[in-house]
């Protein structure tokens, strides 16, 4: 199933906010994200409809199976580019806005190049 970048920057920021433990809504990403209350109320309705993500009645956001393989993929690219970015010099400013734009349009097949030549850099210098 092809997302759209919209649908995975909702998905990694759900995936993100889910890390501190506490208990995720729809309030927590219009801060994070800085958007609009009806535009998230909107995404969050498409995601469920998705299959995406589940609200329970307190109205707390959980990822669901394809939901988390979604975020998740989305989100180690991001790691990965943003790191190998500030370790040739980029600043981080910089290096996590251009791994956020560079993180939905890689095809796997370059990705796990980098990721390849990346853990391949890492071994030798060990």
């Amino acid at each position: 199933m092809k997302t759209h970048e919209s649908e995975e920057n909702y998905l990694e920021t759900i995936l993100i906010l889910s890390l501190s433990g506490k208990p995720i809504r729809s309030i927590d990403i219009v801060n994070e994200l800085e958007y609009t209350k009806p535009s998230v109320s909107v995404a969050m309705k498409n995601l469920r409809t998705e299959g995406h993500i589940v609200t329970d009645a307190g109205g707390y956001i959980t990822l669901t199976e394809s939901g988390r393989k979604i975020a998740q993929k989305i989100y180690d690219r991001h790691i990965l580019i943003s790191d190998w970015l500030i370790s040739m010099g980029v600043d981080r400013e910089t290096a996590v806005n251009d791994a956020c734009r560079m993180e939905h349009d890689m095809s796997e097949q370059s990705f796990t190049a980098i990721k390849k030549y990346i853990d391949a850099l890492s071994n030798s210098k060990a």
